[in-house]
């Protein structure tokens, strides 16, 4: 698909991926439970390997296999805990999981940076695994399934990202953080909160389970720990001295680039959830 969009402009390519991509996982959310966990399933390994990849450009040697298949584990138990499936002391699984990680490396004779590269393989799990697992915490309970809810976060999310570029675009010339992101303004960021408040206000017609002040604080949380997020895989980008974490997603570069606002969101508004509903 990328040698075929390739001919188009970045606008285009962004506009018809941005639209494919949307579908599928829309699609995948609200066809059932089952359907729901695995669309977010294969973003998070797809988004975890890419990780452990980008890492790994600097010489480091993370355990890759091993950490996309604790995220994969991780996964699995919410999705079956959260269903009611298993009960949930098999989350207590993960603990010997995790530890397991420290024996893996002993073997490991060519890695002079053991600890270092454990670091790294937690860093996949928690900042990538983690937050996609909480995901599908949002949409699926025990007697519940309510992919509405996590479409509106995805659809302010989303919009967000779109006002803020649009903004930042025609109007942008106050940096908003030039150390990191050269490109980010104020005035796209206010374009994006803007845009993220009207689609949450709109979308609580649709979903009044959820009260609309909700929906609001929701916006707000997406508009900025999502900028944020962004800011934090720049950063990250920056750190390895690479431009995009991949180049999967025409437009719109790799899975890191295209999800890092929801992966630091998501803890955020799942949190305000649990206090406030």
């Amino acid at each position: 698909m990328t040698q075929k969009l390739s001919k188009y402009s970045n606008l285009t390519q962004r506009i018809i991926a941005a639209i494919i991509g949307a579908t599928i996982i829309i699609g995948g959310m609200m066809f059932s439970p089952l359907t729901y966990w695995l669309v977010f399933l294969v973003l998070s390994v797809l988004t975890q390997t890419e990780f452990y990849r980008l890492v790994g450009l600097n010489g480091n040697i993370p355990l890759t296999i091993y950490g996309t298949i604790c995220g994969i584990i991780l996964s699995a138990l919410t999705y079956f805990i959260e269903s009611g499936v298993w009960p949930f002391k098999f989350y207590y699984a993960v603990i010997p999981l995790l530890a397991s990680a420290f024996f893996i490396k002993l073997y490991k004779h060519a890695d002079k940076k053991p600890f270092d590269n454990l670091g790294y393989t937690f860093l996949g799990i928690i900042y990538v695994a983690v937050p996609f697992s909480l995901v599908i915490e949002i949409g699926i309970g025990p007697e519940t399934y309510q992919p509405m809810l996590m479409l509106g976060i995805l659809l302010s999310l989303w919009v967000n990202d779109s006002g803020a570029y649009f903004a930042g675009t025609l109007m942008g010339k106050r940096k908003l953080f030039e150390r990191i992101s050269p490109k980010k303004t104020w005035e796209g960021f206010f374009g994006g909160a803007i845009s993220s408040l009207l689609v949450a206000f709109l979308f609580s017609r649709f979903y009044p389970d959820l009260e609309v002040w909700k929906w609001l604080v929701i916006a707000l949380i997406i508009s900025i720990t999502g900028t944020l997020g962004d800011l934090v895989e720049s950063l990250f980008k920056r750190s390895l001295d690479v431009k995009d974490s991949g180049s999967l997603i025409p437009g719109h570069g790799g899975f890191l680039d295209r999800f890092d606002g929801l992966l630091l969101s998501v803890p955020f508004i799942l949190t305000f959830l649990k206090i406030f509903t």
